[in-house]
């Protein structure tokens, strides 16, 4: 007969004080879920909520600076090859990006921002992180960035940022580059004095659009808002537009207008203000649809989408 093996050892288990096994595992399980469940508003209770949505979700290409702990930092929308992060080499000037549109993501944006923005804080120059996954290890984004800080965000209409001046590129690189910015489409933002971020885009096709993307907290409350103002034939951004719909993306919604390309995105601040005044007050109000209203929601309704 063989001899018997030896029993393993079992390690005590240490458990939280007052759980028991179960217990601790259901509260383990627990953690583990919330910490990979999506957050419906991941930007709220930002100053430059509105701005990051633009930013991660339609426009082109553009670089915000913003302080994050006392270091400057780029928030950008998107590095070569999709990257997440990137800090150029120290002859180039060791400035720091973050990336929002990227390859690898999760559903959670701001702990994905978080993540990056702490690595590149500490990142050598040279430097590039290619996913920008969060892991839990980040710090929570109001940690990293204050609640009440802006944008400044500088618009272009290629990529030559990507490379400080006089970087000598590879003909491979220059290519990808090239590539990028024949994808560009032309994109400003509409500087009014109003709530949310307004930016103008040309896809081609005869038609420019403006998508503003709105901060309000209440997103059925808003498309309330919206179908109250189409029903008097006022949601519109003067002659020669059309209200196309709206999108929901981050717990926002984002009404979007077909315009004639031929007319200057700056020529539609006042529309916005007017529009604007209209919207707050209808937001405002809690009386119910009437049927012509309820008609135009629908409507609203039937060509919205989420993203």
């Amino acid at each position: 007969m063989a001899p018997r093996k030896p029993k393993k050892s079992k390690k005590k288990e240490v458990l939280p004080e007052g759980m028991s096994r179960r217990e601790a595992k259901l509260a383990a399980r627990a953690a583990e879920r919330a910490q990979f469940a999506k957050d419906p508003r991941p930007y709220g209770g930002l100053a430059m909520e509105t701005d990051l949505i633009a930013l991660q979700e339609f426009v082109p290409s553009a670089v915000a600076k913003v302080e994050v702990k006392g270091t400057p930092v780029n928030i950008v929308t998107v590095l070569p090859g999709a990257g997440a992060a990137m800090v150029r080499p120290e002859d180039q000037g060791s400035e720091r990006f973050v990336a929002l549109q990227v390859q690898s993501h999760s559903q959670n944006p701001h702990r994905d921002l978080a993540y990056a923005l702490n690595w590149v804080l500490d990142a050598e120059p040279g430097a590039t992180l290619g996913s920008t996954v969060a892991d839990g290890s980040q710090p929570e984004l109001s940690s990293l960035i204050s609640a009440d800080a802006t944008l400044s965000i500088t618009e272009h209409q290629d990529f030559g940022w990507w490379f400080a001046e006089g970087t000598d590129v590879s003909p491979e690189i220059r290519q990808a580059m090239a590539r990028a910015n024949d994808a560009v489409l032309p994109s400003t933002q509409v500087k009014a004095d109003v709530p949310g971020t307004a930016w103008w885009v040309n896809p081609g096709g005869g038609k420019a659009h403006i998508r503003w993307v709105r901060p309000e907290e209440n997103e059925n409350q808003m498309l309330n808002a919206l179908a109250r103002i189409a029903a008097r034939g006022e949601l519109n951004l003067g002659e020669g537009t059309k209200f196309a719909g709206a999108f929901r993306t981050h717990g926002v919604v984002v009404p979007v207008w077909d315009l004639d390309p031929s007319v200057d995105a700056a020529s539609y601040v006042d529309a916005l203000v007017t529009l604007n005044k209209a919207i707050e007050a209808e937001y405002a109000s809690d009386a119910q649809l009437n049927a012509d209203e309820r008609k135009q929601l629908d409507n609203i309704k039937s060509r919205q989408v989420t993203i």
